[in-house]
């Protein structure tokens, strides 16, 4: 070899070195914060190494062994687990961060973004609000004061809240806004007032299209109108995301449908709270899996995210058909009181049809289902207490005591339905491209009343009961799972890792006592085992407590234009 060929190659050589050096976190930097001698997930699923975080303004910006360097806040993690912050990729905690910003039951887990879907919070007309929304608004005490789903994003910004947040346009609220709740089809130029007001929550921040398709009206809308809506999102790099119309009986079709949605709009899918209801669709979750698998070797982007319990959560309305909310809640209410509808109900909810999702069938028997969200105080004796009890309790047959309870409470009636089982929720666990969501709310332990544990236990339950106790997947795999797995499905830009140059979303926590302590029978007490956690590089919980800082911001989504238009 010749003296130019070494020497040049002495150059590249040095000029390597350099360049690696200038990528080592330096030891004697200052940050502001320092968090030192933990045991590092870094989100990929990678095994996990032990080092320090360097965190400055709202950024990440060294990871490894700065034992020289200084901070104003510096925090010893030894012994803890350190990981990129937790993404709920279901939340319902829009109108509760309204209300309170802290989002107590979800930062205890180590939540650090809660992503909307299901229903949106926008498009609306405040004065023509749904009844289910409006329900909610009365039991947070607010009043919509927006039209768009980005004016409700602003107004939770401004008034400041803990987590991040980024929100799906709901295909239901878009539906309402033009047909009303109406089972009626679309005609073309309704299509594409429909159409438009998707494209102008794209340009507003959406993420996508989201539905729940077992719920009036949502239910009402046929696959056409939804692959319409899809190719809208899709112009826009958006993502569909669904609560599909079976989760049960019809669970493959189900899954078929999303996938042709996928396919025929051209966009990404993914299907909420996996799962096969009802003992007799329990085999089926093999079948589903194989369903998406195949898709998937395909090259089309099909995930799904869960809830880790066996009882899912919803009203007592849903079992019953949806024809009886054609034209809104008020609409059933009022069928629910005529003889003759109430009869021909009865007869259409004890023939196990599986042309609508009948969940009264589904769970088996009266004393697999729980109401426990009444309104009436009158009726809150019967909280926790099985439908098989209360109809015994009343004398009445269980199907006339459903009708009787949600006339008499002129509500949905928040009721639990024992579903699904412990087999199941493992098989579906172990899936790569499964994610987590708790279908709730995110609130404080001083909320009365009865409810579902996932709100205040989901995600520290796949840590403490399935990772650690069960060993169903490992810590690194799960970690993954709660954060950048969901961070890359929905385009949440530099988050979901804990890496330099991402912004400093961290939870810390012990993996030795990490656990949801909430229980079907106490749903309102908080997880335990996350120490600190960090949003956007400022402290939220500092040894379990929440200091009062809320930095949270929107989570705008890939195509997102400031100065969209806006609904008039």
């Amino acid at each position: 070899m010749n003296s130019k060929i070494l020497a040049l190659l002495s150059l590249v050589f040095s000029f390597s070195l350099n360049c690696l050096g200038q990528n080592r976190p330096s030891s004697s930097t200052t940050y502001d914060v320092l968090i030192r001698n933990g045991l590092i997930y870094d989100g990929s699923g990678q095994k996990p190494y032990r080092g320090d975080v360097g965190i400055r303004a709202d950024r990440v910006v060294a990871i490894g062994k700065l034992t020289s360097a200084k901070a104003t806040t510096v925090i010893d993690a030894n012994g803890m687990a350190v990981a990129p912050g937790f993404i709920n990729v279901l939340s319902h905690a829009g109108l509760s961060l309204l209300k309170d910003g802290r989002s107590m039951s979800d930062l205890k887990q180590g939540v650090t973004t809660e992503v909307f879907g299901e229903i949106s919070w926008g498009p609306f007309r405040p004065n023509n609000i749904p009844f289910l929304q409006s329900s909610w608004f009365k039991e947070f005490g607010l009043t919509c004061d927006w039209t768009t789903l980005a004016e409700f994003m602003h107004k939770l910004e401004r008034k400041g809240v803990t987590p991040n947040f980024a929100s799906y346009v709901g295909a239901g609220e878009v539906r309402m806004m033009v047909l009303g709740e109406n089972d009626v089809k679309p005609n073309p130029a309704q299509l594409v007032q429909m159409q438009t007001l998707v494209r102008e929550a794209m340009e507003g921040g959406a993420l996508g299209v989201t539905t729940m398709l077992i719920y009036p009206p949502n239910t009402f809308a046929d696959t056409d109108e939804l692959i319409a809506l899809c190719r809208e999102a899709a112009r826009y790099k958006g993502r569909y995301i669904v609560h599909m119309r079976s989760e049960g009986d019809r669970l493959e079709e189900g899954i078929e449908e999303l996938i042709r949605i996928g396919k025929e709009a051209k966009l990404p899918v993914e299907l909420y709270h996996f799962k096969a209801s009802g003992v007799r669709n329990w085999p089926k979750v093999d079948k589903a899996i194989a369903l998406i698998e195949q898709a998937r070797k395909q090259g089309q982007d099909v995930t799904a995210n869960m809830y880790t319990y066996t009882a899912g959560g919803t009203g007592l309305t849903s079992c019953l058909p949806p024809y009886v909310f054609n034209g809104g809640f008020m609409a059933g209410w009022k069928r629910l009181q005529d003889p003759s509808e109430r009869s021909k109900i009865a007869q259409e909810v004890r023939h196990q049809t599986q042309k609508w999702e009948n969940m009264f069938a589904l769970a088996g028997s009266p004393d697999n289902i729980v109401p426990a969200g009444f309104e009436q105080d009158s009726l809150k004796k019967y909280e926790g207490k099985t439908l098989g009890e209360i109809a015994k309790i009343r004398g009445k047959d269980p199907v006339e005591t459903v009708m009787d309870l949600i006339v008499q409470d002129k509500s949905r009636v928040g009721t639990l339905y024992f579903l699904m089982s412990e087999e199941n929720i493992k098989k579906q666990i172990r899936q790569p491209w499964v994610s987590f969501g708790s279908d709730a709310g995110s609130v404080a332990d001083t909320v009365s009343g009865k409810g579902h544990p996932r709100e205040f236990g989901n995600f520290a339950r796949l840590l403490g009961k399935y990772v650690r106790e069960e060993k169903v997947i490992p810590l690194e795999e799960a970690i993954r799972r709660l954060s950048s797995l969901p961070a890359t499905n929905h385009k949440l830009a530099n988050r979901g890792f804990l890496k330099p140059g991402y912004f400093a979303d961290v939870v810390i926590f012990d993996p030795a006592t990490i656990a949801d302590k909430a229980t079907f029978e106490n749903s309102f007490q908080y997880a335990v085992g996350v120490q600190h956690v960090f949003i956007n590089g400022k402290q939220v919980l500092n040894n379990g407590e929440h200091t009062g800082v809320l930095p949270g911001r929107a989570l705008w989504g890939p195509s997102w234009k400031p100065e969209a238009k806006k609904i008039k």
